[in-house]
C-alpha cells in the first residue's frame, strides 16, 4: 500500500493499493476521519482543495463527500487552486484538518493526498503512523454525501492578505515601476499570481502563454519543476524579449517560487533557493519585531544563521520539509528551504507559499530599483559582510527509493575521511537523538559542507553542497567566485561518482 510520507500520500495514478485511485483516497479519508474522532475532533470543520492533475477533481469530491457523510462540515474549494490556499483556509476558518489533492512538482503520471492539521501546518509524525493504522482497519463500504462547492470568499481573503504584504513587510519606501515575466509551469497558480501582483501594485506582468493555463500533461517541460534543467527556458526567453526586471517561476501547485534575474551581459540566471532565501529573510527581518525567529533546514546554506544574529534575530535549524519548519519555534516570522520553498507570512500561511514569496520578491526588486540597485548588488553585500556562500545541488535519479537508500548505507558503512581534497568530519544524523534524527550524512571541511540523503518523495539521491570563501571587499569577489566554483565543481564531481 501507499504509505504516508511527506505530509500525506503521493504515488502513480494506477489501480491497486500501491497507486493513487478513488479506492486509495477513500480508505485514506476514512482512516483520517477515525483518527480525528479519536482526538475528539469529530464534527470539526474540514477544508478540501485540489490542483488540476489527472484524477484530482474525482479524488477531491470523494474526500469531501466522505467527510460530509461522517458529520464534518466541509469547505470544498470551488476550482483547482494553489496548495497554500488550503493551508490558509484551514488556519483562517479554524478547521481541524485540510486535504489538498496534489502531487506538487512530480511527473504528470502522479497524484497525491496532502494533509494539514489544525493551524494549517502539515501532517507530522507520529500522526502519520497513527492514521495509517486507522486506514488499515477500514472496511467497505464507506458512506458518501454530496457536497456543494464553496464560493470564492476564502480565496479573496487569501488574496487580500498576500496583496497587503508589501506594506506589512516591505515598509513605506519608494518603489520603481518594474516589468515582470511569469510562468506557472502549466499549474494552477497563474491566475491568482497575476491577481495578487496587480492588487499589490504590479500590473506590468508578461506571462508565458504556452504554460499559463493548467494542463495536467505538462507538455512543454520534461519535469514540471522550476529547478530542473530546461524548465525555465521559455520564461527566461520571454524575460529577455520583453526587457523584464525580474522573472518568476511557480511550480504546478504553487507552493514554491523560483526567481530569475538579468545579468550585465543581457543574459539571465535563476537564483538558487538559498539566494532567494537570504534575500527574503533579510527583507522580513528589516520590519520584524526584536528577537524574531527565522529558520531553515539542515541541507540549506549556513548564510541565514549568520545574517539572523546580525539583524538582532534568532535562528533555528530543522530537518528538511515544512512540516518541521512551520514548527521551528515561537516568534517565527520567516522560514525557507533551499528547494525554492519560502514561508514569508507564517501568521497567515503556515507553509511554503509561492504567490506570497513572489509578491515579496517583486516588491524587493522594485524598492532596490528605486535606489539604483539590484538583487545581485544585495547578494554581493552579503558576500562582503558574511563571506561568499556558494551552493549547489546534485540530484541523482535512480531506479527506486531503495537504491538511493542503499548508496547512503554504503557511505555510512565506509565514510570517506577526505572529499574533494579537503579533510572531512563526518556526522551520521541517523545516530542523532531527538527531532534531528534522519537518514542523512553530513561531511564538513574547513571551507565546505556536504549533506547526502535519499529523497523523501522521489527515487533520487540528493547531495547538497556549500563552499564558504572569505571576502574582505567587493573588489575581491571575482577571484573569490572563481576559487569557490573550482571547489564546488570538485564536490559536484565527487557526488556524481556516487
Amino acid at each position: 500500500m501507499l504509505r504516508f510520507g511527506t505530509a500525506g500520500l503521493r504515488g502513480p495514478l494506477r489501480e491497486g493499493p500501491d497507486g493513487m485511485n478513488v479506492a486509495t483516497v477513500t480508505r485514506a479519508t476514512a482512516g483520517l476521519v477515525e483518527w480525528l474522532r479519536g482526538r475528539c475532533l469529530g464534527g470539526g470543520k474540514v477544508v478540501v482543495g485540489r490542483d488540476a492533475r489527472h484524477g484530482s477533481a474525482e479524488f477531491a469530491a470523494a474526500t469531501a463527500e466522505i467527510f460530509a457523510a461522517a458529520g464534518f462540515p466541509v469547505t470544498l474549494l470551488p476550482r483547482p487552486l494553489p496548495t497554500p490556499v488550503v493551508a490558509y483556509a484551514v488556519r483562517e476558518l479554524g478547521a481541524v484538518a485540510g486535504v489538498q489533492i496534489t502531487a506538487s512538482h512530480n511527473p504528470a503520471t502522479d497524484n497525491g493526498y496532502k494533509v494539514y492539521l489544525d493551524g494549517g501546518s502539515q501532517l507530522l509524525a507520529p500522526a502519520d503512523a497513527e492514521i495509517e493504522r486507522h486506514i488499515d482497519a477500514v472496511t467497505d463500504p464507506v458512506a458518501r454525501t454530496p457536497v456543494a462547492a464553496a464560493g470564492d470568499d476564502v480565496v479573496q481573503r487569501y488574496l487580500d492578505r498576500v496583496a497587503a504584504l508589501p506594506s506589512l513587510i516591505g515598509g513605506d519606501g519608494a518603489r520603481a515601476a518594474i516589468r515582470i515575466a511569469l510562468t506557472p509551469l502549466h499549474g494552477v497558480g497563474g491566475e491568482l499570481a497575476v491577481r495578487a501582483l496587480a492588487a499589490a501594485g504590479f500590473t506590468d506582468v508578461h506571462v508565458v502563454e504556452e504554460q499559463f493555463e493548467p494542463d495536467p500533461d505538462f507538455p512543454t517541460v520534461a519535469f514540471p519543476n522550476p529547478e530542473e534543467p530546461g524548465a525555465t527556458d521559455l520564461l527566461l526567453a520571454l524575460a529577455t524579449r520583453v526587457g523584464a526586471d525580474v522573472a518568476i517561476a511557480l511550480d504546478p501547485d504553487t507552493d514554491r517560487c523560483a526567481v530569475g534575474i538579468p545579468l550585465p551581459d543581457n543574459t539571465w540566471r535563476m537564483l538558487r533557493g538559498d539566494e532567494t532565501g537570504v534575500l527574503l529573510g533579510d527583507c522580513v527581518l528589516r520590519t520584524a519585531p526584536p528577537d524574531a525567529l527565522v529558520a531553515t533546514t539542515i541541507v540549506s546554506s549556513r548564510l541565514l544563521s549568520k545574517l539572523a544574529p546580525a539583524r538582532g534575530a534568532r535562528y533555528a535549524e530543522t530537518l528538511t520539509g515544512f512540516k518541521w519548519l512551520a514548527r521551528a519555534g515561537d516568534g517565527l516570522v520567516y522560514a525557507y528551504e533551499e528547494a525554492i520553498g519560502h514561508c514569508v507570512d507564517p501568521a497567515a500561511v503556515r507553509d511554503k507559499d509561492g504567490i506570497s514569496a513572489a509578491v515579496l520578491a517583486v516588491d524587493l526588486v522594485a524598492r532596490l530599483k528605486a535606489v539604483g540597485r539590484t538583487l545581485s548588488d544585495r547578494l554581493d553585500d552579503y558576500a562582503v559582510e558574511f563571506g561568499l556562500h556558494s551552493t549547489d545541488q546534485v540530484a541523482l535519479r535512480l531506479d527506486s527509493p531503495a537504491a538511493a537508500a542503499d548508496v547512503v548505507a554504503r557511505l555510512r558503512a565506509n565514510p570517506p575521511d577526505e572529499i574533494a581534497g579537503e579533510p572531512a568530519k563526518y556526522t551520521d544524523l541517523l545516530q542523532v537523538r531527538g527531532r534531528m534524527r534522519t537518514d542523512a550524512l553530513v561531511f564538513e571541511g574547513a571551507t565546505s559542507r556536504l549533506v547526502i540523503r535519499p529523497s523523501g518523495t522521489e527515487p533520487k539521491l540528493k547531495c547538497y553542497l556549500e563552499v564558504v570563501t572569505p571576502v574582505a571587499a567587493a573588489a575581491e569577489l571575482p577571484a573569490a567566485r572563481a576559487t569557490a566554483q573550482q571547489h564546488v565543481s570538485a564536490l559536484r564531481d565527487y557526488c556524481r561518482g556516487l
